[in-house]
């Protein structure tokens, strides 16, 4: 993620049959080509034509499932340039999961057999913010907030201070929240055979870049 993939211009006509990524590989090369072009404000608006509006009536192929934060300032479509049935989109605040979460991630690759699973922190994330400062100061966060904060508490990066220890820990949790995905046993056995990929990746705020969280 991040490093640019350089893609032709492609004509407005070639959206309905433009070719879809099959495999872990090249859904993210077609993620970082998107997340250039936005970041580089050459947005395409890609599959957004009446031709492909009507070939969604009858069925949907995404290659890629995000799994993200609900932060306003991070919707997929818009970081990845990407438009209707390209990408499945699962949003939870700091990418917690829980079992409608796993379930839908699942689906995703299970019924629609996704290439792609790829778990999308960010910067200044709010959730992650909020579950530091109340293990700091061991109060307690307005209703289901608080399990919010409990799933990412486990994450915290203590040797860190401040929005040091914020930083580290938004990547800290991405790291879990992926590992925890691929370890789930029937996304496990598609990861075996190289026909699933679950990757960590974080948005930049300052400079929209997306880049790989190892």
């Amino acid at each position: 993620m991040g490093t640019g993939v350089a893609l032709g211009a492609a004509p407005a006509s070639a959206a309905a049959t433009r070719p879809r990524p099959g495999t872990p590989e090249e859904a993210l090369r077609e993620l970082a080509a998107g997340n250039l072009r936005w970041r580089t404000y050459r947005e395409r608006h890609p599959d957004e034509t009446p031709a492909v509006r009507r070939s969604l009536t009858t069925g949907q192929h995404p290659f890629a499932l995000v799994l993200g934060c609900i932060d306003s300032r991070v919707p997929p479509e818009l970081v990845f340039d990407q438009g209707l049935g390209d990408l499945m989109t699962v949003r939870s605040a700091g990418e917690v999961l829980d079992e409608a979460v796993l379930g839908s991630v699942a689906y995703g690759v299970l019924e629609l057999d996704i290439p792609l699973v790829l778990v999308l922190g960010h910067q200044s994330c709010g959730a992650v913010k909020a579950a530091v400062q109340a293990d700091g100061t061991g109060g307690r966060l307005p209703a289901h907030i608080q399990y919010i904060a409990d799933q990412i508490a486990p994450h915290i990066d203590r040797t860190q201070e401040g929005d040091a220890r914020v930083d580290a820990t938004v990547d800290a949790n991405v790291r879990a929240v992926r590992s925890r995905l691929a370890a789930e046993p029937d996304l496990a056995a598609r990861v075996a055979t190289g026909r699933l990929a679950v990757v960590g990746a974080r948005y930049e705020l300052t400079s929209q870049r997306v880049h790989h969280v190892s």
